[in-house]
């Protein structure tokens, strides 16, 4: 039972981080090629989308939640928790929750880095268009 926790957790994280970078991919190519050259904004993008992969696979299987389903706690006559149909949409609910809390905060570290990065390349922008200010000789 708890091989099969263990797969369906992975594979309701793998679907949830699959929908949230299907829903993200065109914002991130966009904000990407502005900021970066388009050759590289590709390699940026895909290498955000793998990163994206790993941590929303990696908070929705949280593998020491699950060893309480196989070790007993500490203590004489503790014994492993058993899997119930209210643990397994306890344990369902816990995965999708946690991989889009993973998900989040990916997305809002990029978010607030593109940000700034688009002020900066916005400014840069606007002070190549100005001629340059000249100081007056005394």
């Amino acid at each position: 039972m708890f091989i099969t926790l263990l797969i369906v957790g992975f594979l309701i994280s793998a679907a949830v981080s699959w929908l949230v970078v299907h829903i993200f991919a065109t914002p991130i190519d966009d904000i990407l090629k502005r900021i970066i050259s388009e050759d590289i904004s590709q390699a940026w993008a895909k290498y955000l989308r793998f990163a994206m992969y790993v941590v929303g696979i990696s908070s929705g299987v949280q593998i020491w939640n699950l060893e309480r389903y196989v070790n007993p706690g500490p203590g004489q006559h503790a014994e492993a928790i058993t899997l119930t149909w209210d643990r397994w949409v306890l344990e369902i609910y816990r995965t999708v929750i946690d991989t889009l809390q993973g998900l989040a905060w990916v997305l809002l570290v990029f978010f607030v880095i593109a940000l700034i990065a688009f002020v900066i390349v916005r400014a840069v922008e606007s002070h190549k268009g100005k001629p340059p200010v000249l100081e007056p000789r005394e």
